[in-house]
């Protein structure tokens, strides 16, 4: 039980220890930008360089190599993030679908609707959805998940790792420190205000629907082998449609169905907690019946 205590601790200890060097190393770029962005977000960025980094000691300590982690050899593995970028496009795009027809979504029509603007936004969506993937599911569907399952049930690794990345969504602080009150330990404040906001009530809808999301790549990752690709496309393809969304409609939160999506980024919450949670239900019927 002490053993099992420890492997669910180990990493919020390391977010703890990534988020510490995140705050003194942000001091110090924020002085040398003279305070050009804001000190949360510089935070934020190095804390998530710190976690990524935290990848290559963890492989040592735990003798993992990358098929360990899930990576498959190199042509596998791009057909797999293709494949699995396909699988991201076909189970999110019937929830634009739906929040498009109950009114949610409603479309932008501020934005100049050609050829030459969809292509910049499509293309220029791709990259940025594809580096958040990589960096997560690296992180959590990596390491995290390797880890815990090779010291506890897989159900259990499943659970604690998507608690893990649904809680990662909301670490983060609004308050703005000016330049020329900025101190060593402010970054401290700035952290505790975003654990804190781990807890926060309000978010509590869009974090049940990014622990299903997490529970969902966290099935991928388990039912087949070597298969970190397909959870990287599949939440590439994810990100990719969500920013697409928010070039092409605004949410109407003003809406009778607006419950279905949360304010977070106006697509996650209980209509997208429903959907994978009867796609994942669904999966494992099948399995069922088809062993």
């Amino acid at each position: 039980m002490i053993k099992k205590m420890f492997y669910l601790l180990v990493p919020l200890l390391v977010l703890l220890i990534a988020g510490s060097l995140a705050c003194i190393a942000g001091y110090f770029i924020y002085q040398g930008i003279e305070g050009q962005l804001p000190l949360s977000k510089i935070i934020t960025k190095a804390t998530q360089l710190f976690l990524v980094l935290s990848i290559f000691p963890a492989m040592a300590y735990l003798k993992f190599n990358k098929h360990d982690l899930g990576f498959a050899e190199r042509n596998v593995f791009f057909k797999q993030i293709l494949s699995g970028f396909g699988l991201g496009f076909i189970t999110l795009m019937p929830v634009f679908v739906t929040l498009y027809l109950l009114g949610i979504n409603v479309v932008d029509q501020s934005e100049p609707w050609t050829a030459g603007f969809l292509i910049k936004k499509i293309t220029l969506s791709l990259l940025p959805a594809l580096l958040i993937a990589v960096f997560e599911e690296s992180v959590f569907r990596g390491v995290l998940l390797t880890g815990l399952k090779k010291n506890m049930p897989v159900i259990a690794a499943v659970l604690i790792s998507s608690t893990y990345y649904a809680a990662l969504h909301f670490l983060n602080s609004k308050t703005e420190i000016a330049f020329e009150q900025a101190q060593l330990l402010s970054g401290f404040t700035l952290l505790g205000e975003a654990l804190a906001n781990v807890l926060n009530p309000k978010n509590a809808s869009a974090f049940f629907s990014l622990l299903v999301v997490g529970i969902f790549l966290a099935v991928i990752r388990t039912q087949a082998k070597e298969s970190l690709g397909l959870c990287i496309g599949c939440h590439a393809g994810w990100v990719w449609q969500i920013k697409m969304s928010k070039t092409l409609f605004n949410p109407d939160f003003s809406s009778d169905y607006s419950y279905l999506v949360s304010s977070y980024d106006g697509v996650v919450g209980p209509l997208v907690t429903a959907w994978l949670s009867l796609a994942i239900i669904g999966y494992f019927v099948y399995k069922k019946l088809n062993p």
